[in-house]
């Protein structure tokens, strides 16, 4: 029966090529289904020789997708696992008509999750009393707005800025730089326009501070500016640091990394949860873009079942082993990230 499925589905995609991260997982099994060949690389390696002669791209941000790779190629949709999209040269694929599509809000609650442990280990090790802390959140889109409904459950008070939403309950980021006790950055990141995110927290944004705060980044690392925050850390403006995204990924700043309470490898979004999502938008995009017939959906694992339920989310997931595993040995970034052992948001 499973045989004559498989063929069933290959008769709608004959000669189909698909060329994979081969990091992205939980997906193999329905790909084979949609798809006569499909080659898995290492996002990093993927040539423009690989996709040549593809019908198909599955990416996350380690592989560039422009002129340079798809030049030449009969690729017609380039889809990545991911949230962010900056990987990707959207107006080449414009002016070449290959389709794109990203993930939006696949692992939102991976980062929720993050965050609030994040903001638990700074309540237990560093005395930051959160039902009477102001957490000032930049960007309520898909994960800001989860991150928000963390904090009010922790009892926090809660600004948020986001200036391309508009929301009449916003504010702007110096009323975040004047009253936060925390700071939490979720925008993606653009270069251009009235609302550049590039650099965002720099070091005039530092020096603007009032109360001393906590900085957390889990969106882009070019958003904050990793040398100022350095010298912010070091001259006291700026209390402590959760940093998960870096500039010049994966060569990063060391002494940022050391000097920070929480440093990870890039790796807040993710659970196995988020990326089962991302793995279904793909699948999903995939089979209408060829028309094909739809596979059936991708859960995530199980929990093992000697897993305690205590109800603690630092037992569920904690950073801070993430973060040990950094500090000891920074050269092993990518490979931290590559080998990821994906937690489950809930029990």
């Amino acid at each position: 029966m499973i045989i004559d499925i498989l063929i069933l589905f290959r008769n709608f995609a004959p000669n189909m090529k698909i060329v994979v991260d081969d990091k992205i997982p939980y997906i193999r099994e329905k790909l084979a289904l949609l798809a006569e060949e499909i080659v898995y690389k290492s996002g990093a390696d993927i040539t423009a020789e690989d996709v040549r002669d593809a019908d198909a791209l599955v990416v996350r941000t380690r592989t560039r997708c422009d002129r340079q790779l798809l030049e030449g190629s009969r690729v017609q949709l380039v889809a990545t696992a991911t949230i962010g999209y900056d990987h990707i040269d959207t107006q080449y694929l414009a002016q070449t008509g290959i389709s794109w599509t990203n993930c939006p809000g696949c692992n939102a609650g991976s980062v929720a999750q993050y965050v609030e442990s994040a903001l638990l280990l700074l309540a237990s090790e560093k005395g930051l009393a959160l039902s009477s802390s102001t957490i000032g959140i930049v960007g309520c889109g898909h994960v800001g707005s989860k991150v928000r409904a963390v904090a009010q459950r922790l009892g926090m008070r809660v600004l948020v800025c986001d200036p391309p939403l508009g929301h009449a309950d916003f504010v702007g980021l110096e009323q975040i730089a004047r009253e936060s006790d925390v700071i939490t950055f979720h925008v993606p990141l653009t270069r251009d326009g009235a609302n550049a995110t590039w650099h965002m927290a720099d070091e005039t944004f530092f020096h603007r501070l009032s109360r001393v705060p906590y900085i957390i980044n889990t969106s882009r690392g070019g958003v904050v500016d990793n040398d100022a925050l350095l010298v912010a850390l070091q001259q006291g403006t700026v209390r402590d640091a959760v940093i998960d995204v870096w500039e010049h990924e994966p060569v990063i700043n060391e002494s940022l990394l050391h000097r920070v309470f929480i440093g990870t490898p890039h790796i807040a979004g993710y659970s196995a949860d988020g990326k089962v999502n991302a793995d279904n938008m793909v699948i999903d995009a995939l089979c209408r873009h060829f028309h094909l017939p739809h596979p059936g959906v991708i859960v995530p694992p199980s929990l093992p079942d000697d897993t305690p339920k205590t109800g603690n989310p630092l037992d569920l997931y904690n950073p801070m082993n993430d973060s040990e595993k950094l500090k000891n040995d920074t050269t092993k970034f990518e490979f931290l990230r590559n080998h990821y052992p994906l937690r489950r948001e809930q029990w």
